[in-house]
């Protein structure tokens, strides 16, 4: 199955007092290249969210971000009438430990590190959530890959199509070919020649004929396109495979046009180039 490399996938959860967000990103890159960026209090889970992106996807640029908020409980602050009686109570206590005069008011003293205790986690239960919430966010990313995926498929399955098509022209266009060179060379010879050796000539014809015959390059090229064509259908990761398809479709379609001793082989060459460049732009972001 053909995947995107490029796509976004999110999601959240609850565990305990805290809501757990995912934010996973992916572009194209040559390589697997996983970032994780995480708070120091969820800092135990970067090797299973590492481990968990490795087997699922298999190449580009992945930023995988955990983060969390608290949820509103009987012990945290919220605007309203309750969090600004307890406040009051927490700062007057504070108070009543300082002598005067108060170097620090009471708020200063709270915002302290450490004066608000965090509440203890249950590390292995936190783990599970957030195992579980990247496992649920891969899945998406996965999903938009795929989507992704299969549009790709089918613009590079549409150029497979084409390139056929002018392969094709090019295979019939040959003996016409071939035959107006033989034609010219030959009025050639005897506007300059008196009395030509047409045995020697005709060496010579056949020589050039091989030298510009492309027929070779013409069945490479369809054997190429067919293996692109099943490689799309293969469900490993076949980006790789696609890019070194596309540079050796693109070695023949330049020896094609090197050879080329007609306008509209020529023609061909360029269409094919051209075709041959617009797959490789999108197999960039194949996985």
């Amino acid at each position: 199955m053909i995947r995107s490399m490029t796509a976004f996938a999110d999601g959240e959860i609850s565990a305990d007092n805290l809501t757990i967000l995912c934010e996973l990103r992916s572009v194209n890159h040559r390589y697997s290249d996983v970032s994780v960026k995480l708070p120091e209090r969820l800092r135990f889970v970067e090797a299973d969210a590492r481990r968990m992106i490795a087997d699922k996807l298999k190449r580009g640029k992945i930023e995988c971000a955990l983060s969390y908020k608290k949820q509103a409980s009987e012990n945290s602050f919220n605007i309203n009438r309750e969090i600004v009686e307890k406040l009051l109570t927490a700062t007057a206590g504070i108070e009543a430990l300082m002598s005067n005069p108060q170097p620090f008011s009471a708020l200063e003293v709270l915002a302290f590190p450490g004066v608000q205790q965090e509440t203890e986690t249950d590390k292995e239960a936190l783990r599970e959530k957030i195992v579980q919430l990247l496992d649920l966010t891969l899945d998406k990313m996965l999903e938009t890959r795929a989507r992704e995926g299969a549009q790709l498929a089918q613009l590079l399955e549409d150029r497979c199509q084409k390139i056929n098509l002018l392969v094709e022209a090019a295979h019939k266009r040959m003996p016409d070919v071939l035959h107006n060179l033989r034609s010219k060379l030959t009025s050639r010879v005897l506007e300059m020649v008196a009395e030509p050796n047409f045995d020697r000539l005709e060496q010579e014809l056949v020589l050039l004929a091989q030298k510009l015959d492309v027929a070779e390059e013409l069945d490479r090229l369809e054997t190429h396109v067919a293996e692109v064509q099943r490689t799309l259908k293969q469900p490993e990761p076949t980006g790789r495979r696609l890019d070194f398809l596309m540079q050796e479709m693109n070695r023949e379609a330049n020896t094609l046009g090197s050879k080329s001793a007609d306008r509209e082989m020529t023609q061909i060459s360029i269409d094919l180039k051209v075709l041959i460049e617009q797959m490789r732009e999108q197999i960039q972001n194949i996985e």
